[in-house]
């Protein structure tokens, strides 16, 4: 029943989080996925959500955090980001699911007859059809363990289902198939000088009342804990006390698979399961995390968007600026400009620190002008420029504005009243169906031109990218605009699609209708990134000298 395609048997560990949100579950399960492929192992990770959307893709970053986009178009969680970011494995669509999605499979199979008039209830057939998607993913993926993160905190009513399923698949596979580590809380009390271990006790009891025991706890706390601590825990939640693991508060996150390495997690996690040990090598995330304590140079960048109170909504971003750094061995600094303060007199000048400007995506009109001065200023002052999608449609309404003088040219998507829409929707899309599924989703190929930035950061002719937009650059102006000075230096390959579009005589100008946010990875720096925070040290440097 937990047979690989090849005969091989997958093993299962279960990731779920106990005492409040945010402790890092998507991180927990990332660092336990790496610090098995550091042993040899093939991994992949699952992301199970409880809310009812069908996906995040309509859902406000407000509430949820950045949409990550897969190679296959799906609009997912943004802990598959992680798992992307830590792994080798590479996410699809069905690495994540919601209650939503569940549900709708098993009414969609009612309404078809396909339970021959049964009673559909949560027990057996929302479950059944949860570890059916869980073992579909461990068939499908060619892998040694499918680790799955399920999403909420325990206790609440919403993932009830998940948990219900993931107890009854112990019972489904051997003893030594399934693992579950419970990551929980251990505060500190500062005004006691004490490390509190009830709220860990109360967790792993109401997972226990659910008829779940964790084989392995994870305590985040920000103070090691001691002997007697483990002893203590190990002791109430009936767990072995070397399988209770001071999960220490670290300055990156990226530091997370050596701390919990240093515990003997990983020995620990092949034991349980009945394989055999063996020492994870870990020298990249060392030298990755040398880099990170100890770089050569420091470079600022400037990020102008509209959600800069919310930093999760850009998570892949800022994490891919900081791979940037780690390729050119720099620590780089995020200075948040919200583009609504450029938009007042004076606002330009919130970017005169700033080695390198950044416009990220994004939807909607608010802060639009904002962004657009943060490209005037970027041009005309000679300052690294990045734009990225809706970057990329403000850096050709910019230019269009102020160089190729159309007047108060504008895109489709804030405007119906421009003479110049030099963004716009493709003859064939429908603006009018539903906001759910309708963009240009997931990998597309690029083609790109010699002697432009783009080729030179990426050292190659065709490149694969991500997408998540409905707005294309309007054809009717690329003449008009290139007769000016702006250089389309990507292209889709039947010529249609501008996917890159640079300035000459700057010293790095570059807008992408892609993001490439979504392929960086401390591991491999993404070349674009790269070049922009190289191109943004030179400028400082020159600045500061």
């Amino acid at each position: 029943m937990n047979k690989r395609t090849n005969g091989k048997k997958v093993k299962y560990i279960f990731v779920t989080g106990g005492v409040l949100s945010s402790l890092g579950k998507g991180i927990a399960a990332s660092s336990i996925g790496s610090l098995l492929e550091c042993s040899g192992l093939k991994i992949t990770i699952l992301k199970l959500d409880p809310y009812i959307n069908i996906d995040p893709g309509t859902m406000n970053p407000f509430q949820h955090g950045e949409v990550y986009v897969t190679d296959d178009g799906a609009e997912t969680d943004l802990d598959l980001g992680h798992y992307e970011r830590f792994t080798h494995a590479k996410m699809r669509r069905s690495n994540n699911i919601t209650a939503g999605r569940i549900y709708h499979n098993v009414i969609q199979k009612e309404r078809k007859g396909e339970y021959l008039g049964a009673t559909v209830q949560v027990i057996p057939h929302i479950t059944d059809e949860i570890k059916n998607h869980i073992r579909s993913v461990g068939s499908s993926s060619g892998v040694d363990v499918v680790i799955c993160e399920i999403g909420g905190t325990v206790g609440d009513i919403e993932s009830l289902p998940f948990l219900e399923a993931i107890r009854q698949f112990r019972f489904d596979v051997k003893p030594k198939d399934v693992l579950y580590v419970h990551l929980t809380l251990v505060p500190y009390i500062k005004t006691s000088d004490e490390l509190k271990t009830k709220p860990t006790q109360h967790s792993v009891q109401k997972l226990r009342e659910i008829g779940i025991q964790p084989d392995v706890l994870l305590c985040r706390t920000e103070r090691s804990l001691s002997k007697s601590i483990k002893e203590k825990i190990a002791l109430f939640c009936s767990v072995e006390a070397r399988s209770v693991i001071t999960a220490m508060d670290v300055p990156s996150i990226y530091e997370v698979p050596l701390s919990l390495e240093k515990e003997g997690l990983c020995e620990i996690i092949l034991e349980k399961m009945g394989m055999k040990p063996k020492q994870p090598d870990l020298e990249r995330w060392q030298s990755i995390n040398q880099i990170l304590k100890k770089p050569k140079h420091e470079v600022k960048i400037g990020i102008v968007g509209k959600y800069v109170d919310l930093k999760e909504s850009y998570k892949s971003l800022t994490e891919a600026l900081i791979h940037g750094g780690i390729g050119n061995n720099a620590r780089v600094i995020f200075d948040w400009v919200d583009a609504e303060d450029l938009e007042k007199e004076g606002g330009p000048d919130l970017l005169k620190e700033c080695d390198g400007i950044l416009v990220p995506g994004g939807f909607g009109d608010r802060g639009i002008e904002g962004k657009i001065k943060a490209v005037q200023y970027s041009r005309e002052k000679k300052v690294p420029y990045f734009g990225i999608c809706l970057g990329m449609h403000c850096a050709a309404i910019e230019f269009a504005r102020h160089v190729a003088k159309l007047k108060n040219a504008n895109s489709a998507e804030f405007s119906n009243t421009s003479p110049y829409l030099v963004i716009d929707l493709l003859p064939d899309q429908d603006s009018q169906g539903d906001k759910g599924g309708t963009m240009r989703l997931g990998e597309y190929p690029c083609q790109l031109r010699k002697n432009s930035n783009a080729y030179k950061a990426y050292g190659k002719r065709e490149i694969e990218e991500r997408h998540r937009h409905r707005y294309e650059f309007n054809n009717m102006y690329r003449i008009e605009m290139e007769e000016a000075g702006l250089v389309f230096s990507g292209l889709s390959p039947n010529g249609n699609l501008v996917e890159i579009i640079e300035l000459k005589d700057h010293p790095w100008f570059l807008a992408s209708q892609f993001h490439p946010e979504f392929k960086s990875s401390p591991m491999n720096p993404h070349p674009l990134f790269k070049d922009f925070i190289s191109s943004s040290l030179k400028h400082g440097n020159n600045n500061h000298t």
